[in-house]
Parts: C-alpha cells; sequence; structure tokens
C-alpha cells in the first residue's frame, strides 16, 4: 500500500466538518493521518516503511487509508507553513473563503476526498504524533463522543495507556481528530524534533496495530470493555513567568521537567527563575485545594502558543454501554480490505 500525501489541494466543495456523523448505513475506511506536523517524522517513517510491508497495515483486515497530513511542511521539517494544521478543522474557518492559508486549505482538501460523504469515505481517523516532553505512549481524546470513549477504554484495557481528554479549552480548537465521526490521536514521546528515533516508532507502531484490531473486532460485534476509563481531564494551560517584554522570566524546574503524569501539590517546585530561586506552584483559580497532574510539559511546539504545561485532573469514569453501541454501530459501516 503507497503512502499517499493525500488529495490535491481543494479549490471549491466541502468547507464544514464530518464530525457531526454519517448517515445511517455510511460506508468508509479507517483514516490513518501521519506528519499533521511536519516536524514529526517519526510516523510518516513508520506508514512508508510499512507501505513496504503491506501484510502489516493489512493485518487488521480493514479497509484502510494512509496519508501525509501536512506534506509540504514535511518537506520542510517545520510544523507548519501558515498555520497549525491540527488546529485549522474550526467549521467557521474552513467556511470562510477569505481564508486561504496553506494549511486550511489542506484541511478543506482532505475533508472533501475523505469526510464519510467523499468520494473516498472514512468513518474514523487515527491521527499519528509525537512530542518533545516526556508523555510516552499515549492517547488524546477531544471532547465526550461516545465511540472515541469506546475506543479509548478498550485501548487503555489492552496496552494500559494514559488518556489526555481535552475539552473546557476555547484558546485550542479545531483539531483533526474531531472532523471525522471517530478519531483519537496516539501520541509518543519524548522525542526532539525532526530525529527519527527506534523506540519512538516502535511504540507508534505497537498502539496504530492494537487500535486497527480493536476496530475490526468492534466491527464484527466484539469490542472488550474495561468497568472503567481513567482520563486525565484538561483543567488549565499555564505558561512560564515572563518580562515586561514577553522573554521567559523562568524556566521549567528541573524537578518537573519530564515528570508528566506525575501530581503536582500547591508548593511544588514549578518553575526555576533566572536567579537560581524557585517558584512554587499555585494553584489558579477554580483548581484551589485540587490535586493536579501535568501533561506536556515544556512541550518544544508550544512555546509560540503560551503553554509551558497543561493541568489535568484524574478522574475515573464508569464505562457506559453506550459508548460501545456507539462504536459498533459505525464500525459496522467501516469496509473491509
Amino acid at each position: 500500500m503507497a503512502v499517499a500525501s493525500g488529495a490535491e489541494p481543494l479549490g471549491s466543495g466541502l468547507n464544514g466538518s464530518a464530525a457531526e456523523g454519517p448517515q445511517a448505513g455510511a460506508k468508509g475506511k479507517v483514516l490513518v493521518v501521519a506528519g499533521t506536523h511536519g516536524n514529526e517524522c517519526n510516523a510518516p517513517w513508520l506508514l512508508d516503511a510499512w507501505a513496504r510491508l503491506p501484510g502489516r497495515l493489512n493485518s487488521s483486515g480493514l479497509a484502510l487509508c494512509s496519508l501525509i497530513g501536512n506534506p509540504d511542511a514535511l518537506a520542510q521539517s517545520r510544523r507548519y507553513l501558515d498555520r497549525d494544521l491540527n488546529r485549522s478543522f474550526q467549521p467557521a474557518l474552513l467556511a470562510d473563503p477569505a481564508r486561504q492559508e496553506r494549511e486550511v486549505v489542506r484541511a478543506r482538501s482532505l475533508l472533501a476526498h475523505h469526510a464519510p460523504e467523499a468520494a473516498d469515505p472514512c468513518l474514523v481517523v487515527i491521527d499519528l504524533h509525537s512530542t518533545t516532553a516526556a508523555m510516552g505512549n499515549c492517547l488524546v481524546v477531544y471532547g465526550r463522543r461516545p465511540a472515541d470513549l469506546a475506543l479509548a477504554a478498550a485501548l487503555q484495557q489492552k496496552l494500559g495507556l494514559p488518556i489526555y481528554l481535552h475539552e473546557g479549552d476555547p484558546h485550542q480548537s479545531g483539531y483533526l481528530a474531531e472532523a471525522w465521526p471517530c478519531g483519537l490521536v496516539i501520541e509518543v514521546g519524548p522525542v526532539p524534533q525532526g530525529v527519527l528515533t527506534a523506540a519512538v516508532v516502535l511504540q507508534t507502531a505497537m498502539a496504530l496495530e492494537a487500535t486497527l484490531a480493536l476496530l475490526a473486532g468492534a466491527r464484527q460485534g466484539r469490542l472488550p470493555q474495561p468497568t472503567h476509563l481513567v482520563v486525565h481531564r484538561h483543567r488549565q494551560s499555564l505558561d512560564l513567568p515572563r518580562h515586561g517584554n514577553g522573554s521567559p522570566a523562568a524556566v521549567i524546574h528541573p524537578l518537573r521537567q519530564h515528570r508528566d503524569w506525575q501530581p503536582l501539590r500547591a508548593g511544588d517546585p514549578l518553575f526555576q527563575a533566572t536567579d537560581g530561586g524557585t517558584i512554587a506552584y499555585s494553584p489558579p483559580a477554580g483548581l484551589e485545594n485540587q490535586l493536579v497532574w501535568p501533561v506536556f510539559i515544556n512541550e518544544a511546539a508550544y512555546g509560540e502558543k503560551g503553554i509551558a504545561l497543561s493541568l489535568t485532573s484524574r478522574e475515573r469514569w464508569p464505562v457506559q454501554p453506550s459508548w460501545t453501541e456507539a462504536l459498533q454501530a459505525l464500525t459496522s459501516g467501516l469496509l473491509q480490505a
């Protein structure tokens, strides 16, 4: 199976999102996307390697469409060219004809060619990413769509992966995985931007193969589910302390660096000032007297977004039968290879 760079740029056509769900009885493939960010090279390398060994990607028996999300940025080893592709799937943005940034045009093209009602329809998307933060092998889920939660719960039970549930953040939206009826992110780190690493490739491959196997099982009415799902729910993001001119006045404290998924309490060291002094964590409004778990600590790409780390609450949710029903109803339309 060749790894495509994807559909050609779209001049006109679908401007919205497929996230509201396909029509009843819709048929489609699983969309596997690598290189949504052009400086994350491990997942594109994996898909290219598997294209030379078709049995790997075809082992689930599902029909797949694998492509590079932002091929032009990948060619230049840049996260993006004009704007972040993974923040460009906002319906209002896509519908605005005045917005012609290359990533907006690309987002329109991907939807026009691979949304559930498109010529090469897909019902589920798996978006492969890497991070400079010490996140390990984990999942990112956006919001609380039942099918997403069922797939995440099954993966957590199978591989023990932690889950970052991103919601309630008006400053960060328009994610690729939200633009299809079911989707999630496989995130692996730490790895420097633009560096190919065997361990990251292996962890990505393991999570991708497990996801495809679970989708194939759900299509046949078999989806093992745990009794509970553990999520780290997004609460708030924090920036570095800054001088009046915007330059950093402190760095992540050495005792907090590389400690993603570890609890943070009021008074714990969080930042280190220019004079070497410690700046302790002081809970922001709304999180007083609450234990939080930071994620994406010192992610290199988030500096421009004013994010040094994100705070989450660790929650244990009962798995609902409606989640499984939603995923099985959707996967019943997945095509076979």
